[in-house]
């Protein structure tokens, strides 16, 4: 609440014109509006950056009970079908790659993010401050959401294909297909599903950081935000 109070205060001065924060209750000395809009935008760099972090890294996806990447839903049905058939190796091997290529997709968010802070305006940054407490994920998710998804798929494919999880999945979907009393066949395409669960993933992932700095103003770890941030 004391982060939201301040940065309502911030976002007041810009739109006021005013040269500098100094004497406002809660700023460690004289604080110039560039560098109150430099220390939110640090702000949100980091937490960006920590949220990706935690997913790019192995087992970000893999170990985690939140985020784990199970087989898409129709051939989750088939699983113990599968299983009983003796592919279970084949199954858990898919799995296993299917996350990986997640984990190796998130690394390359950075720079979409990086772009939308940056890109951020006054306007934008008044709506965050005046919005719910996901108001920042909100305006990530409107601005970058294309981006990821057209980003990741590419990725998602090549990490599939240079891992096996492509081949490991088409295994499975194609002996199920075989199966004299299968009639809706299903579709070995992986891609798409894998992309869409890292995106929501990394949202969900960015909300909680989000969530964080709103919580724990006292976070700093750059002489800026000590600065912006200094005695709230």
């Amino acid at each position: 609440m004391k982060l939201k109070i301040f940065t309502l205060l911030v976002a007041v001065s810009f739109l006021a014109g005013c040269g500098s924060l100094s004497g406002i209750p809660g700023t460690s000395g004289s604080v110039t509006e560039a560098e109150a809009a430099s220390g939110i935008r640090q702000a949100l760099n980091n937490g960006v950056s920590k949220g990706i972090t935690a997913l790019n890294q192995q087992d970000g996806f893999f170990g985690n009970q939140a985020y784990r990447l199970f087989l898409p839903p129709d051939a989750r049905k088939i699983e113990n079908v599968m299983r009983d058939l003796g592919m279970g190796k084949t199954v858990d091997r898919a799995i296993l790659q299917i996350n990986r290529a997640a984990e190796d997709a998130v690394g390359y968010a950075t720079p979409i993010f990086t772009e939308a802070i940056r890109e951020m305006t006054i306007q934008d940054a008044w709506n965050i401050i005046r919005g719910e407490q996901d108001a920042a994920t909100r305006y990530f998710r409107d601005k970058t959401t294309a981006k990821l998804t057209a980003a990741f798929a590419p990725i998602i494919q090549r990490s599939l294909d240079k891992l096996e999880a492509t081949r490991h999945y088409s295994d499975i979907i194609n002996a199920y297909n075989r199966l004299p009393t299968t009639f809706n066949k299903l579709n070995p395409d992986l891609p798409s599903y894998v992309t869409e669960k890292a995106v929501s993933a990394l949202f969900d992932q960015i909300a909680k950081e989000e969530a964080n700095i709103r919580a724990n103003p006292r976070a700093r770890t750059t002489e800026i935000l000590k600065k912006v941030f200094g005695s709230i």
